[in-house]
């Protein structure tokens, strides 16, 4: 295979799988890896593919304009349905406390919250509150402010406040970018500053979050990744980045 060639199937695995780790890459085109390093430079010379630590991912990854929950709440379902089980075996016992960023994949958790348990939840996701506010053994507490119509979630000082005043026993966190270097990030300054907050809040730290989302690097990073005590994945999670985010001591569940 040429090196063109070669260049135009690693472009097109990385824009399909939404991103791929060096190692992978010249295993599957039984490269060394200084070879796919020199490759990921081309491409990413080119504006084809985004140069990530340990592998690439697409441009669009790196883009700070966001989707919306309805796009969302459509893509990689069998994934965030599995990752979703796997993590409500960290609900805490009757009498604790849990916390729900805004997202589709928290959502999914939310919705396995046990009927045979007492907990208090706070979330800032309208869609989350909406579906729990009728169970008896939920005392809800939705984080007041405005409602960002993309996400459906509350932000601003008035969310950041009550935050503040808050320490809850478990927060289900979404990301849409998971790193190494620049930990758990998103696209929105305002959001960022919420799930800022509620990760302070927390004394444990559960990411619920698709293996697309890790290796990605978004506009504004809300939390070191020592900070993240679990991270609830999919299987598809490469190898390589299993290892980065278990030597910093990231509890790794896939799902």
């Amino acid at each position: 295979m040429y090196p063109e060639e070669r260049q135009q199937a690693i472009a097109a695995l990385v824009m399909s799988r939404g991103r791929a780790s060096v190692t992978e890459l010249a295993e599957t085109y039984a490269v060394t890896t200084e070879t796919v390093r020199r490759d990921l430079a081309v491409l990413d010379r080119a504006g084809v593919l985004r140069r990530v630590h340990g592998g690439a991912v697409p441009v669009r990854a790196l883009h700070i304009v966001e989707s919306d929950v309805t796009e969302r709440e459509s893509t990689r379902t069998d994934y965030k349905d599995a990752i979703a089980r796997a993590a409500a075996e960290f609900f805490p016992i009757s009498g604790g406390s849990v916390l729900f960023d805004a997202g589709t994949t928290t959502a999914r958790v939310a919705a396995l919250l046990p009927t045979d348990r007492e907990l208090t939840v706070v979330t800032n996701s309208v869609p989350i509150a909406a579906r729990i506010s009728g169970m008896s053994t939920v005392n809800l507490q939705l984080l007041g402010g405005r409602v960002r119509g993309l996400t459906q979630a509350s932000v601003g000082e008035q969310a950041l406040r009550v935050l503040d005043t808050l320490r809850v026993d478990i927060a289900f966190i979404g990301a849409n970018g998971i790193t190494v270097e620049h930990g758990l990030s998103t696209p929105d300054g305002e959001e960022a500053a919420v799930k800022r907050a509620m990760v302070r809040s927390a004394h444990y730290v559960v990411v619920v979050a698709d293996s697309s989302k890790v290796g990605r690097e978004e506009f504004v990073s809300f939390a070191p990744i020592d900070r993240v005590d679990a991270l609830v994945t999919d299987s598809e999670l490469s190898a390589d980045h299993r290892a980065e985010l278990t030597e910093r001591g990231v509890e790794v569940v896939e799902a």
